[in-house]
């Protein structure tokens, strides 16, 4: 494609739906695309890492980068801080990069009100029953904090009105959802008013 600036990709979905999974993979897959690494007051859990997974800050320190608008969103998120910033993914696609963005719905409506030519993307449970199999297997919720997290994922999918498109994730057949999410990319980066700079030169030299 001859666009000069990226595209902003973000996919969010409710807890344990497997959106880090999806997006893990088109990582894999699409090596032309970057991902934003999110800021967090919550502890590592295990197997990630700082800088990579997440940026783990004080609370402190995060709440300076609110304070001096070094956040592109932010949102708490069962008493944890969590946002983006602002100056990495400006520069990314100031450079043409593509950027995916995989965070809280909350967050994801406020990037959308800064970016609006950004592309949301809603990851969907076959069924609730499904998404809260998903919550239990995890075993790492107590039987207060998955009453919590089950109430939220039931006010987050009623957000899915607000999204440009929703994937199914569908149990084992994660290379299916992959497979639609890296189909949107290629849509949206072939619209007409994405390529519009590059249409209207070579309309001149006809």
């Amino acid at each position: 494609m001859h666009t000069n600036s990226g595209l902003l990709l973000v996919v969010s979905g409710p807890s344990g739906v497997g959106k880090g999974t999806i997006c893990g993979r088109l990582l894999q897959e699409l090596s032309d695309v970057q991902f934003s690494v999110s800021a967090t007051t919550r502890a590592p859990r295990k197997g990630e890492h700082d800088g990579t997974d997440y940026f783990f800050v004080s609370l402190t320190e995060f709440k300076r980068m609110q304070a001096t608008g070094e956040l592109l969103e932010w949102a708490e998120v069962f008493g944890n801080y969590y946002g983006t910033p602002r100056q990495a993914v400006q520069r990314a696609l100031d450079e043409g990069k593509d950027i995916l963005l995989e965070i809280d719905i909350q967050g994801a409506l406020q990037v959308k009100a800064a970016f609006p030519e950004c592309v949301l993307v809603f990851v969907w449970p076959p069924t609730y029953q499904e998404l809260e199999r998903r919550i239990r297997q995890r075993g790492t919720e107590t039987p207060e904090s998955l009453a919590c997290r089950l109430k939220k994922s039931r006010l987050e999918m009623a957000q899915v009105v607000n999204y440009d498109y929703v994937v199914v994730n569908q149990p084992g057949q994660v290379e299916a959802a992959v497979s639609e999410v890296r189909a949107i990319l290629v849509a949206e980066k072939a619209r007409v008013a994405r390529q519009m700079p590059w249409l209207q030169a070579t309309l001149k030299e006809v």
